[in-house]
This record gives structure tokens, C-alpha cells and sequence, in this order.
């Protein structure tokens, strides 16, 4: 393991993020947008400390980013920390491992899950390989129901994002219109990053024809 440092934050803020960090390591920095970049770099190094600033630890990329860690074995002796450059802040994230054992996730940000209530009906999880299309585009259905559904997408979906759905590709699909109700940027390991979100399809939804078509395709 390497006894560098890696520093992702905004631009302007990078040089006051650096001396926090108070140590005469090597510091190597990557802006919030070059976090695949950094990841790229922080699987290649595995640096002894990975600092992140404060406000770019709460976004999706940012938490993408702390899970991808935390959930690589050959990351564990890494530690996590995030700071911040205009106040004492400072907490970790993931702390090293000891002896072998796994990093350990302390006060990890979490992205909220169905802000806008999306399960004000029973869901059905779909089985693997079934696909709808999200403004033309495709993307993995994960569960279903009369008034929404979860997706997995590599296309880039936003909270409270109009979008419009068709799902099935028989001769005559079902069309929703809806919207982003949550978002999360997701970075699987050995796996293209992807944006995991929740539908909310209002009263636009033919709920005998979604829920037909939610029980033909269940997971089992």
C-alpha cells in the first residue's frame, strides 16, 4: 500500500483542503467531476488515506464513491476521511483494517430512498434481464408497480426529471409518463457505472396492464 494521500473536492477549494490534511505525504488531487478518474487512480495506488470534502461526500457521486471503497477487499486498508475547508469538520468515513479484516463504514452518508412515497403500492421484484425504455433510452427494471418502479440505468436520470416509460415490446407497450422521484450514482466494481433510480408514474400508469405484466415477469 502506498503512503499517499488522495484528495477529491472542488477546484477552488482543493489548495485549503490540502492544508488541512497537515501531513508531508504526497498528495495527489482530483476535482468532484474527475471522480472516476480518481477511483481509476486510488484502485492502481491504494493510498494510505483518501480525503474527500464535505459537501462532496453527501452527493450521489461522492457516496457512490465511499461504497465502492468500502466494499472493495482489496481497498480495506485504505481510510476514508472527509473534511472540510471552512470548518473544523472532519470525520471518517471508512476506517483502515487491522490484521486482514474488512474496512468498517463510520457515519456513512446514505442517499434517501423514495423521497415522494413511490411504494404507496405492493412492489413486484422482476426477474434479471428484462428491460424498459426511460426518454428512449434503455434500462434495467428492477421491481414494478401501479404507480411506479425502480430502475437501473447507464444514462444519467435526475431527481424530479420528467420522464416518459415503455415498458414491454409487444405490439402494443405500455406508456407512462412520470417522474424521478430518487437518484443514485452507483460505481459496481469491474461493472460500468450506472444511475439507480425510483419512477414515481403519478395516475399515468394503466394499472391493470402494469400489473399484468409486473406478475408475467416476476422474479420467482
Amino acid at each position: 500500500m502506498s503512503s499517499s494521500i488522495v484528495l477529491i473536492g472542488p477546484a477552488d477549494a482543493l489548495p485549503a483542503l490540502q492544508e488541512r490534511l497537515q501531513s508531508g505525504a504526497e498528495v495527489q488531487t482530483f476535482t468532484e467531476s474527475e471522480a472516476i478518474e480518481a477511483l481509476d487512480h486510488i484502485i492502481r495506488t491504494k493510498p494510505a488515506i483518501i480525503a474527500l470534502d464535505n459537501d462532496f461526500s453527501s452527493t450521489t457521486r461522492g457516496t457512490a464513491l465511499i461504497n465502492r471503497i468500502k466494499d472493495d477487499p482489496a481497498l480495506r486498508a485504505c481510510e476514508v476521511r472527509v473534511i472540510a475547508h471552512d470548518s473544523e469538520i472532519s470525520r471518517v468515513a471508512v476506517k483502515r483494517g487491522h490484521a486482514g479484516g474488512a474496512a468498517v463504514a463510520v457515519d456513512e452518508p446514505k442517499p434517501a430512498l423514495d423521497q415522494k412515497g413511490t411504494r404507496r403500492a405492493p412492489r413486484v421484484r422482476i426477474k434479471d434481464g428484462v428491460d424498459v425504455a426511460v426518454d428512449g433510452n434503455p434500462a434495467a427494471l428492477v421491481d414494478l408497480s401501479t404507480v411506479g418502479a425502480q430502475v437501473v440505468s447507464p444514462t444519467v436520470l435526475k431527481p424530479n426529471q420528467r420522464v416518459r416509460v415503455i415498458i414491454g415490446d409487444g405490439k402494443v407497450p405500455l406508456r407512462c409518463n412520470g417522474s424521478i422521484a430518487w437518484a443514485a450514482f452507483e460505481m459496481p466494481k469491474g461493472m460500468p457505472t450506472r444511475y439507480r433510480a425510483g419512477i414515481d408514474f403519478g395516475l399515468t400508469a394503466d394499472a391493470d396492464g402494469v400489473h399484468n405484466f409486473a406478475q408475467k415477469h416476476k422474479k420467482s
